[in-house]
């Protein structure tokens, strides 16, 4: 019991971070491996996609009574997520994940470089796609972070929130609204893989879903009220942190 109210508290915070700026996978993934350290990561990760699905969903329903979500990018973006994030799960369970921790703070750092550098990115909602370009962009990012949530994880809803940034010209709040969308799609698709192989602990997974809920409440009602400069430092801090963090688990621990 001890190490389910450590792992509820763990979710909160994980829905709080999530429904903000994405990142969630930063305290809620540690937290998991430091509770059974002796656990298949298919089974940790498995149930770690239970808990955040329904923050993720709490989350991406009042974005959308409260922000405009733009179906162009979005929809096929959550198609081909759906896809590709089963598809990684499924190799979650045959091949390892090292080459991708070991490349992930550097992937980190040059998107915490340009997102600093670009002072007025995600400031000003401006689409700059329509048409087949857009329907083809979104299909590319939705397939691969999609698979690389499902693979892995950890800073997804970060990179979702970037590339609706910089590739489809949004504000950071509009971003933060499409990218609960598509989070919520491949969290669906790995949640049902690795339920589907047995890697979930029911009882563990709905502990943390109630307290990623809570979270998440919280997060996007601050992330609503405070605006996309407030999202866009918030993203910054929480990039920051996956860095120093993602690097540690890589290359020190």
């Amino acid at each position: 019991m001890t190490e389910f109210a450590f792992l509820a508290v763990a979710a909160f915070l994980a829905g709080l971070i999530d429904a903000v700026a994405g990142g969630g996978g930063l305290v809620q993934i540690p937290a998991m491996f430091s509770a059974y350290p002796n656990v298949a990561p298919a089974t940790l990760l498995g149930t770690n996609k239970m808990g955040s699905i329904a923050g993720t969903a709490n989350a991406a329903l009042r974005y959308g009574r409260s922000v405009r979500i733009y179906w162009g990018a979005t929809a096929p973006a959550v198609v081909a997520a759906l896809v590709f994030s089963m598809a990684g799960a499924w190799a979650l369970t045959k091949i390892p994940a090292e080459p991708l921790r070991k490349a992930l703070p550097f992937v980190l750092v040059v998107l915490l470089v340009y997102t600093v550098a670009k002072k007025d990115l995600g400031t000003e909602h401006a689409p700059t796609l329509s048409g087949a370009r857009e329907r083809i962009a979104a299909l590319l990012a939705g397939a691969v972070i999609g698979f690389y949530d499902g693979v892995f994880g950890p800073g997804t809803g970060s990179f979702l929130m970037i590339a609706f940034v910089r590739v489809f010209g949004y504000d950071f709040l509009h971003a933060a609204a499409s990218a609960k969308v598509v989070n919520l799609a491949t969290n669906l698709a790995a949640l049902l893989l690795l339920a589907s192989k047995g890697h979930i602990w029911w009882q563990l997974g709905l502990v943390m879903a109630v307290a990623n809920i809570a979270g998440s409440q919280v997060g996007s009602k601050l992330a609503l009220r405070h605006g996309s400069a407030f999202v866009r430092k918030v993203f910054i801090v929480v990039v920051s942190a996956l860095i120093l963090k993602t690097a540690w688990d890589a290359f020190l621990r």
